[in-house]
């Protein structure tokens, strides 16, 4: 028994520092809006995963399973013992009762999932462990921990069967176009559902700069002394506010095909929630239970991801979503802007006449 009364369980691993713990957090209390509303409108379809659940033996999860059982190293007492303290951790601070199974892959590529119907397992590449330092590996332990509270091993293996089964009816008239939203459709809530999971990192870790030195260190590589994450950030505020609208539409076309944010859009997303209100809260101790999931509004949640996207509009630095934003505000003389939107949005050159009695330009 612990010094509280509390019963010794194996998830009261001492971490190299003391760290907040929250007891029956929900997984809504980090979810980013368009993530938790697809969540909660799913956890409303009752008997949904249940049925895909029956039909497991569709899936190559069983084969997974098999493969890095009798192919890669689980992590346990005796084996990466610093991963499965991390682990345990990571599962006390977020009160996950069930500690998934973790193994470690060969694989030069630095990478992390959690996959799984049944029961969720985590796999991290040797790439991976070899890049990150103890507290940046913290964080991605917490990432993973994070995608399964919230059921993202679940839900993500559902709609991948949905979107191959989708694909298996293709031939349907106007079957390829609905096939690509839906695509489109889930690699938008895939992204989205990565920024979840690094802010359960960041719950887990505690450490808003490790946090962002293991994204900076998976985009630029094990050269920390040859790196900034101040300078790193900056990045993503020139990504975000630079070019004109032909690099907008060319952003977009980058994004499409990933699951993945970019990585200094994570840091920069992640910095942000660490300095929100939202974060204080949580850290105050004042967030929702997972007592109270069933009580969610779906409609709230909608209304919630709603708002979140006209957020980002709104706030967006970037010619295309500024353009967007005058467009519905209704701003006078945006032929001229939308002309002059694919050379950088730039004013017309000053004249070197002398002042003359005209109406205003476009601009104005």
């Amino acid at each position: 028994m612990s010094d509280d009364g509390r019963e010794q369980t194996g998830h009261e691993r001492v971490p190299s520092r003391q760290r907040r713990r929250f007891p029956g957090i929900s997984s809504r209390a980090y979810e980013h809006p368009a993530d938790r509303s697809a969540l909660v409108a799913l956890r409303k379809l009752s008997g949904f995963d249940t049925v895909f659940k029956a039909l497991s033996g569709l899936l190559p999860e069983r084969s997974l399973r098999l493969l890095f059982l009798s192919d890669s190293v689980r992590v346990s007492e005796r084996q990466f013992k610093h991963l499965h303290d991390m682990l345990l951790d990571a599962c006390y601070i977020l009160d996950l009762e069930k500690v998934p199974p973790m193994y470690v892959n060969q694989d030069p590529q630095p990478n992390a999932m959690c996959i799984g119907l049944d029961e969720p397992i985590i796999v991290v590449t040797t790439g991976l462990v070899e890049l990150l330092d103890e507290e940046e590996m913290r964080a991605v332990v917490g990432h993973e921990v994070g995608h399964a509270l919230s059921g993202h091993a679940v839900y993500r293996t559902i709609l991948l069967f949905l979107t191959t089964l989708a694909l298996k009816v293709a031939w349907i008239p106007l079957g390829n176009f609905a096939i690509m939203a839906l695509v489109a459709a889930l690699r938008e809530w895939f992204r989205k559902s990565e920024l979840s999971a690094d802010r359960a990192g960041l719950l887990v870790g505690q450490d808003p700069k490790a946090s962002m030195r293991g994204l900076m260190k998976i985009a630029g590589g094990n050269h920390l002394h040859e790196m900034n994450v101040d300078a790193f950030l900056e990045q993503a505020e020139e990504y975000e506010a630079g070019g004109d609208l032909r690099d907008s539409v060319l952003k977009i076309l980058n994004v499409l095909p990933r699951s993945h944010p970019f990585a200094t859009i994570r840091a920069a997303e992640l910095k942000k929630w660490a300095e929100s209100r939202d974060y204080q809260r949580i850290m105050d101790g004042h967030y929702p239970r997972r007592s109270e999931d069933k009580d969610t509004s779906v409609s709230d949640s909608f209304r919630e991801s709603a708002a979140s996207y006209a957020d980002d509009v709104k706030t967006s630095k970037d010619p295309l979503m500024k353009l967007v934003t005058d467009l519905a505000g209704g701003t006078a003389g945006l032929g001229g802007r939308v002309r002059r939107g694919f050379d950088g949005f730039k004013s017309p050159p000053p004249s070197h006449e002398g002042p003359k009695d005209t109406p205003p330009s476009d601009e104005e």
